[in-house]
């Protein structure tokens, strides 16, 4: 169990390797940085899951996503001003026993996202 994502480029149709991410706890109080980390060649965290079941607590959480970043390192010309700069997801995690998959699926121009397994 525990928290985890996976990003895939739909522009490239591939994992998004190498793009940057941050996750943040957003309960009372101001947002507390928890993790920032980098996307292996698989779109996903290189060390596993962002939070295990020990560490996943019930609250809300953002995961930060640098899409424009990325997409300019992959040699994508973008205007100016970016349609997308971050990608920002709030979520409640209600039941921390559980699994909770947050994936992204994303150009320069769209995502979208939903509860994965």
């Amino acid at each position: 169990m525990g928290l985890s994502t996976h990003v895939l480029d739909t522009m490239h149709g591939t994992p998004a390797a190498g793009m940057s991410v941050a996750l943040w706890a957003t309960g009372a109080g101001a947002p507390r940085l928890i993790k920032q980390l980098v996307l292996n060649a698989d779109g996903r965290n290189p060390d596993g899951l962002l939070l295990d079941a020990s560490s996943l607590q019930r609250g809300t959480y953002r995961l930060v996503f640098e899409v424009a970043a990325y997409f300019k390192a992959r040699g994508v010309v973008l205007p100016e001003p970016n349609f997308l700069d971050q990608v920002n997801l709030d979520f409640g995690v209600a039941d921390p026993a559980a699994h909770y998959h947050v994936p992204l699926l994303v150009s320069p121009w769209s995502y979208s996202t939903y509860r994965g397994s």
